[in-house]
């Protein structure tokens, strides 16, 4: 019986200071994909989203960045990926084939309903990958979050700690 009470007794843990409570976390990182914006006309029309960034987390060369990104840019990120780590990629949002017919009652692909919808799957997308410590490794994420374009061309390597 007195191993029963000595397995009901608290803890003893240290008091949390205010530091702790009220202080930075220890690590974040923070990603929202937000104010879609539809640019162009007839065929060369297509909606740009802002991804913006803030961590703390020490491999990313800027603690805060925003940066322009439009569907086919998720694309490259998810086959980089793909190709480049030992990461299993999460799929995107799907491709909607359907709403790029012409004669549709509504705006299509550029309709607020999908482009809101787009929004959410592609920052989950992101959250989840950038998350991903292997990913974090990636020059193609770095490129992707921080850079203000996408070189399709570059060489692919290996991010290393500061």
């Amino acid at each position: 019986m007195a191993d029963a009470i000595a397995d009901t007794r608290r803890l003893f843990t240290k008091p949390q200071n205010l530091n702790d409570a009220y202080g930075p976390p220890s690590n974040f990182l923070e990603i929202d994909v937000s104010n879609p914006e539809t640019v162009g006309v007839g065929r060369g029309r297509y909606t740009t989203y802002e991804v913006r960034l803030k961590t703390n987390l020490p491999i990313f060369k800027l603690k805060e960045s925003c940066v322009r990104r439009r569907y086919s840019d998720f694309e490259w990120l998810r086959a980089e990926l793909e190709r480049e780590s030992k990461v299993v990629v999460p799929p995107l949002p799907g491709k909607a084939l359907f709403r790029q017919l012409p004669f549709r009652g509504d705006d299509g692909i550029f309709d607020d309903s999908f482009i809101e919808e787009r929004r959410q799957g592609l920052e989950q997308f992101l959250n989840k990958v950038a998350g991903h410590p292997l990913a974090q490794n990636e020059r193609c994420l770095h490129m992707f979050l921080q850079d203000e374009s996408v070189d399709k061309n570059y060489t692919p390597s290996k991010i290393r700690q500061a």
